[in-house]
């Protein structure tokens, strides 16, 4: 009779602990959610190589500093209008890591 009461007393404290583990508010925080993409409908502000000034470039080209706006600007009066943006990677100091960065911002029309 003793070992049914202590399997009696066990079981009921164990189903205790069992529904109070399940009824307990989750300690870890839960993670923020992240957007991984830009909405499609976001426009994307397009600089025209043509026509921007070096504050422009500076300020809305990714890894284009003061110095490479400048360069961009120098090159644009010497050789004329751009005529693609390809034509960027010609301007000293800019390269192809530069380029791919702000590839759908730039425009030359």
């Amino acid at each position: 009779m003793r070992i049914a009461f202590l399997s009696s007393i066990f079981l009921a404290l164990m189903a205790g602990v069992s529904s109070v583990a399940h009824a307990a508010p989750s300690t870890t925080p839960a993670a923020p959610v992240v957007a991984a993409q830009v909405a499609p409908d976001v426009p994307v502000m397009t600089i025209n190589l043509n026509t921007a000034d070096e504050a422009t470039l500076q300020r809305e080209l990714s890894g284009v500093g003061a110095a490479k706006a400048k360069a961009i600007v120098a090159y644009r009066e010497a050789n004329g209008s751009f005529t693609s943006a390809d034509e960027l990677l010609e301007v000293k100091g800019i390269g192809k890591v530069i380029f791919e960065k702000n590839r759908n911002k730039l425009a030359v029309n």
